[in-house]
């Protein structure tokens, strides 16, 4: 036989009727049996003798190129192995079928046919025998098509299958996601899902903090801390962010939008990955979704779908878990806000002026610095700094400086990376970080040690803190307020607190007056929380009689508010009465050594008695602000005796007084 070769124009008109009609029935059990076949595999495997035994042929194979050629599935060895690689590229090439004979192998005749496949877009289809019908090469080229289209239905039916089962795994993985209430353990489950469902090394998932212009991933495996931080411009995962499409890379290291660095950092070798961007349900872009290291070969079309599908479910489960730590976070502060008050109590003028600057202040980030002795209602101001303002949404963490060792006060404030320590079993976020966005009170910062001093100035000026045991820098968005009974200015010289400190710390200053000092605030903070306890106690709110307002009003309040709550809260929950009678309060108000009269013992009676006087009427007109019919009150006098008397006792405020009483 010569050497011939064959377009596919030229097939329909070189066989003949009944040839025809046997290729047609040939092809008819292809068809038949790619329908009940399992695999493509299966089907060349049963069907290679058939169509062998339509040309005669001894062997028959399916060669693919890619590059090199192989043999996809053969029966019979007679000539294969011995097959001219280059007539199989003319053969591609011509997009034509060939016959003629076997140079290598004398005596044998081989037709070769292009194989039209989309699975096997490079391969051919290759038949050696000792001799073939005159229509061998129009048949051969007819059976190669009817292959091609069997197999790419094989392919197609496959790859359904292949797409249900991956639905199902999705299906399966988001009903898990929706058990999980947590942000880490959410995307640790992810992570771990993802490589199974993907067959790939690695995952993570990248949030965008768009106001750090960063993206963190978690987990970070092989990373420090599991965590990771980074440019939201860089590398693939910046691409991505910022394109808001998927993005697959073959050979990663040959590709210049792969940054290298965290592969430099780790002493992990990246080969192939992909990257899909996640939405939201409200179409908000929330990170990035990147698999890494394909277990067999490079990322598909295929997976970028799944990888696709499986993102519109994390991306709504992360959303749900956020906002769901977001509520019940709200939901802390709002009943914490509740509970303690954030509301400042009072109508005299210092006062008025501290709520002024309070809502002066609320709006700015500006860092405050809290003075006052104990039990001024510092933390108060403090929380009303906060709810008052654009943070109040957020957290607010407050931090006793005095209750901690220089030790723990690092970790509580900063954090702790698993096994810093020896009881750190797991990883602690600090106080600033729980703080991000909020607002962090400092109380008794004039206790803290002069490490924990140097550390706190360090996240003040930078903005960052590192975990104890870590050393990736984590940036913080925290509105600082601090607090202190102590004279920070006398600390300062004396070399007990940093100067430097002292200065970042007082850009503001609020100087909250003792309660002795506005006295004319006592009845109503007394009212304020016995209401607020009588609700607590579960019985109708609690009335003052006079007598116990007037015992309320003479009281000097050395524990200042915070004594005066804890009265009222004693006295909702153990009045036996619904009426606050004088005799109720005296298990707590106890006679104090400032009100007790030492006169000099050099005086005689007479002087004593006078001065004894004169002392009780100075501070009676004292607590009461200057009013004197506040005081006559007070004093259970007629504000007209009331003069008549300091004018006896030859006190000179007496006659200034009623000259300001009787002024128009």
């Amino acid at each position: 036989m010569t050497t011939r070769w064959i377009a596919w124009p030229q097939v329909a008109q070189q066989i003949q009727p009944d040839d025809g009609v046997r290729v047609l029935q040939a092809v008819e059990q292809f068809v038949n049996a790619a329908v009940l076949a399992e695999s493509s595999i299966e089907f060349l495997r049963n069907q290679l003798p058939e169509i062998a035994g339509e040309l005669a042929a001894n062997s028959v194979g399916i060669f693919l190129r890619n590059p090199e050629w192989i043999a996809v599935a053969q029966h019979g060895r007679v000539g294969l192995a011995e097959m001219p690689k280059s007539l199989l590229m003319d053969v591609l090439d011509r997009d034509a079928g060939f016959v003629g004979p076997l140079e290598s192998v004398p005596g044998t005749l081989i037709a070769v046919a292009p194989l039209r496949s989309h699975k096997f877009k490079s391969a051919v289809l290759v038949f050696a025998g000792r001799s073939f019908p005159d229509d061998a090469l129009p048949s051969a080229m007819l059976m190669s098509k009817a292959i091609g289209v069997c197999l790419d239905f094989l392919e197609r039916r496959s790859q359904t299958g292949r797409r249900i089962e991956q639905l199902q795994s999705i299906l399966k993985i988001s009903l898990n996601l929706s058990a999980v209430h947590e942000t880490e353990p959410l995307l640790e489950l992810i992570a771990r899902e993802a490589t199974r469902l993907l067959n790939c090394d690695r995952s993570s998932i990248f949030i965008w903090d768009k106001d750090h212009h960063e993206v963190v991933a978690c987990p970070a495996l092989g990373v420090e801390g599991n965590s990771l931080r980074l440019p939201d411009d860089t590398g693939v995962v910046g691409e991505v962010i910022h394109s808001g499409k998927s993005l697959r890379v073959d050979d990663a290291y040959h590709d210049a939008r792969f940054s290298r660095k965290v592969d430099s950092s780790s002493g992990y070798k990246t080969r192939n990955l992909l990257c899909a961007p996640l939405y939201g349900p409200d179409k908000k872009l929330l990170g990035a979704f990147e698999v890494i290291n394909k277990n067999a070969g490079p990322f598909t079309d295929e997976d970028e779908v799944t990888l696709a599908d499986l993102s519109l479910q994390v991306a709504a489960a992360l959303q749900n878990t956020r906002e769901r730590e977001s509520l019940l976070r709200s939901h802390r502060q709002l009943t914490e806000q509740v509970t303690k008050g954030v509301t400042i109590i009072g109508e005299s003028p210092a006062m008025h002026a501290m709520r002024s600057t309070v809502r002066r202040l609320a709006a700015t980030d500006l860092p405050v610095l809290i003075l006052g002795e104990s039990g001024t209602g510092k933390e108060v101001v403090a929380q009303a700094l906060h709810y008052q303002g654009p943070r109040a949404s957020r957290p607010f963490i407050a931090v006793n400086c005095a209750a901690l060792t220089e030790t723990l006060l690092e970790s509580e404030l900063f954090g702790h990376e698993k096994g810093a320590f020896t009881d750190a079993r797991e990883m602690h976020k600090g106080k600033f970080e729980v703080a991000e966005g909020g607002t962090i009170f400092l109380d008794e910062i004039g206790d803290m040690s002069p490490g924990g001093q140097a550390k706190l100035l360090r996240v003040l000026e930078q903005k960052v803190i590192t975990r104890v045991g870590g050393s990736q820098s984590i940036p913080i968005n925290a509105r600082v307020i601090a607090a202190t009974n102590a004279h920070l200015a006398d600390a300062v010289r004396a070399k007990k607190f940093r100067e430097d400190l002292y200065f970042r710390l007082n850009v503001v200053t609020l100087d909250l007056p003792s309660l002795k000092d506005r006295s004319e605030d006592v009845l109503q903070l007394a009212d304020h929380f016995l209401n607020l306890f009588s609700v607590q106690a579960r019985r109708p709110n609690l009335k003052l009689s006079a007598e116990s307002r007037k015992r309320l009003q003479g009281h000097s309040w050395p524990g200042n508010v915070r004594e005066l709550r804890n009265l009222m809260e004693r006295v909702a929950f153990l009045a036996p009465g619904e009426t606050v009678e004088a005799e109720d309060l005296a298990f707590i108000l106890s006679p104090e050594k400032q009100n007790v009269y030492e006169p000099s013992f050099d005086l005689s009676l007479g002087e004593a008695t006078n001065s004894f006087q004169q002392d009780f009427i100075r501070k009676a007109i004292k607590r009461v602000n200057n009013n004197m019919s506040e005081a006559a009150r007070l004093l259970d006098v007629h504000r007209s005796n009331l003069y008549r008397k300091m004018r006896q006792l030859g006190m000179s405020e007496a006659g200034n007084k009623e000259d300001e009483d009787l002024a128009p």
